[in-house]
């Protein structure tokens, strides 16, 4: 079995470390993806992690990802509260699925505490700004070995 963890980030994080700081955090998306990577290695895990703004490449993604990966990690973004095409995407890959955020989505807007995707994880972590990935990491370890 691979050790590879697909990491896939949804519409709008590309804007990390400009984006509202405040909610977001000061890092990159790029910044994220180095420490996700570090952390990796230390887990054994290869990462490939990727982002797009286009709810269809993200479920291509998803749809392929059996091929080559053994679970996945997804901030969806805003396609978290609206997308029943990544959620059955996810339901159909039929590889483990962390779902993360960077802020508590239970503390915003009404509009975001409805998650689709959560359908479909295995686990939620969210709150946590960038170290929700390494947890999230941690997690798909758990549920690979």
């Amino acid at each position: 079995m691979t050790n590879s963890v697909l990491i896939l980030n949804g519409p709008n994080l590309n804007m990390l470390g400009t984006r509202e700081p405040e909610v977001y955090g000061k890092l990159t998306l790029a910044d994220i993806e180095e420490l996700c990577q570090a952390r990796a290695a230390e887990l054994g895990l290869n990462v490939d992690f990727r982002q797009s703004n286009a709810e269809g490449e993200l479920v291509d993604w998803i749809q392929t990802a059996a091929a080559d990966h053994a679970a996945i990690i997804i901030n969806a973004g805003a396609y978290t509260h609206t997308s029943i095409a990544i959620l059955d995407a996810l339901r159909a890959a039929g590889l483990p699925v962390v779902e993360v955020h960077l802020s508590n989505i239970f503390q915003r807007e009404e509009y975001r505490h409805n998650s689709y995707i959560s359908e479909a994880a295995n686990g939620v972590i969210c709150g946590f700004g960038s170290k929700g990935y390494e947890l999230a990491l941690e997690a798909a370890k758990t549920l690979i070995a």
